[in-house]
């Protein structure tokens, strides 16, 4: 199965926070699981990071390909048809790059690990 790591479950993951739940814990230890991380998130961290409301041990340019190829995550790139999707999409969440995680997910009938809330009222598949 192929899934979406939020960027929260990223950066969770790579610092093993406890908030990270049991079940989205053993779906990324699942050898058989793909698992991708959108620039979008990457995008979201190095903005974060720049503004100082995320600190993390190494600068992202370091640290996030460092991360990806540790737990070998594949990149999922944005492409037109992701921003697209955007356009059909309820407003029930006003987050730029949720928005497009959702788009991403849509598009690629990709499942999403994540927390949030506003997430589970598209139609995607969340694990969590």
């Amino acid at each position: 199965m192929r899934a979406l790591l939020d960027t929260h479950i990223f950066l969770w993951w790579n610092t093993n926070d406890a908030q990270l739940s049991p079940t989205a814990r053993q779906f990324i230890e699942n050898p058989d699981h793909i698992l991708l991380l959108s620039v979008v998130s990457i995008w979201e961290i190095v903005i974060k990071y720049k503004l100082g409301k995320l600190p993390l041990p190494e600068s992202p340019e370091i640290y996030i390909p460092k991360r990806i190829e540790h737990y070998q995550f594949q990149i999922l790139p944005v492409h037109l048809p992701h921003v697209l999707r955007i356009a059909h999409l309820e407003p029930h969440h006003n987050d730029p790059f949720d928005r497009l995680l959702i788009a991403q997910s849509q598009t690629e009938k990709l499942a999403i690990i994540t927390v949030e809330k506003k997430i589970q009222q598209y139609s995607v598949e969340i694990i969590w």
